[in-house]
């Protein structure tokens, strides 16, 4: 079998084994497996290969209560702490080593509307939500609970409904408002 370096560097983020203490590992497992599937040659068997995943998908998603559909554009080293309730947009994209705990919902606020773009090591909190068209910086932290609905600047830390900046990375002044681009 061909090597996956994308959920290698998802099971460094993970303690040994994590298939029998960490429910989280089956779905992000699932994920990364319906993504190889989708690179494979189209064909018949690719057609089969894809209704096994989306049965095995429903599978794991009842069980373990998180969602990651296989056109969201997940990067490598994720991890989930705390599985149940997560549920991210088919749209969506989450850059490399990013933490999601439970509850934690990535979507769009209108039907069919845009979702948010994630960077690289941001975290969330329980509970958190990201809704909209919305870039949230790499390094950034939300915070449990949390609504973010308007974009947030690399390295900070955010909290409240709405979500609004507590800290900024050491030896940097808190800005005044949120930039419009935070990868700038």
């Amino acid at each position: 079998m061909k090597r996956d370096p994308d959920f290698e560097a998802d099971l460094a983020r993970y303690p040994p084994r994590p298939f029998l203490k960490e429910q989280s590992i089956w779905a992000i497992w699932i994920y990364r497996l319906g993504r190889r599937l989708l690179s494979r040659k189209h064909g018949r068997i690719q057609n089969i290969q894809l209704k096994l995943y989306w049965l095995i998908f429903r599978v794991v998603e009842t069980l373990t209560g998180i969602s990651l559909p296989l056109d969201a554009d997940i990067g490598p080293g994720l991890r989930i702490h705390h599985f149940g309730n997560i549920f991210v947009h088919s749209n969506a994209v989450i850059g490399c080593n990013c933490t999601l705990r439970q509850g934690v919902t990535i979507g769009d606020r209108i039907m069919d509307g845009s979702v948010p773009v994630i960077g690289d090591d941001v975290e969330f909190g329980a509970y958190a939500q990201a809704l909209g068209s919305i870039k949230i910086g790499s390094g950034a932290k939300i915070g449990a609970m949390s609504l973010v609905l308007s974009d947030v600047p690399a390295g900070t830390t955010v909290l409240g409904i709405p979500a609004r900046i507590v800290a900024n990375r050491p030896n940097e002044p808190t800005p005044p408002q949120i930039r419009s681009d935070p990868f700038s």
